[in-house]
């Protein structure tokens, strides 16, 4: 319980952008430690937080859901975050486009966030197992499911509803 507990905690401190008081956490996952500027994050999320939501029209489908983090097996939160990560530059904010000129500006600030925490986890040489890549292989097919603009939209909207 709580090994499932601390890679939720380490999924969420990055994804959700925590409302502590902090500029900046160690993130430990597995041997691996990256700085993450959690007052960044959350700053540039908060911006676009209502707007995302209220765009988000699917109803009934959600990418990230708490069982997909709790199957990430011991010793796989690195390769679980690094791979999350790559999915979210690559997938989500590459496809993502808000009307707001204020939104399109901090959700890119958000994705070259992403890219840098994903380069200092690259750094970690995280070995994923098969397991973990299929896991995160489920998140990919969920997404395809929609169409693309709808998909970001929806994973952009979910990055604080891991809780």
């Amino acid at each position: 319980m709580k090994m499932i507990l601390s890679r939720s905690l380490c999924l969420v401190l990055l994804l959700s952008c925590l409302s502590e008081l902090i500029e900046s956490r160690t993130l430990h996952l597995d041997s691996c430690s990256v700085n993450v500027h959690t007052h960044e994050l959350r700053k540039y999320y908060s911006t676009i937080r209502s707007n995302v939501i209220a765009g988000d029209t699917v109803i009934g489908v959600k990418f990230l859901k708490k069982s997909l983090i709790n199957h990430v097996q011991d010793g796989q939160t690195c390769c679980f975050v690094r791979l999350v990560l790559r999915f979210y530059v690559e997938r989500v904010f590459s496809n993502y486009a808000s009307a707001q000129p204020q939104d399109q500006r901090c959700s890119s600030a958000l994705a070259n966030a992403f890219v840098s925490i994903r380069k200092d986890i690259h750094k970690c040489h995280c070995h994923c197992t098969e397991e973990t890549q299929r896991t995160v292989d489920s998140l990919h097919a969920e997404f395809i499911k929609l169409e693309i603009k709808e998909a970001a939209q929806k994973a952009v909207g979910e990055l604080d509803t891991v809780r």
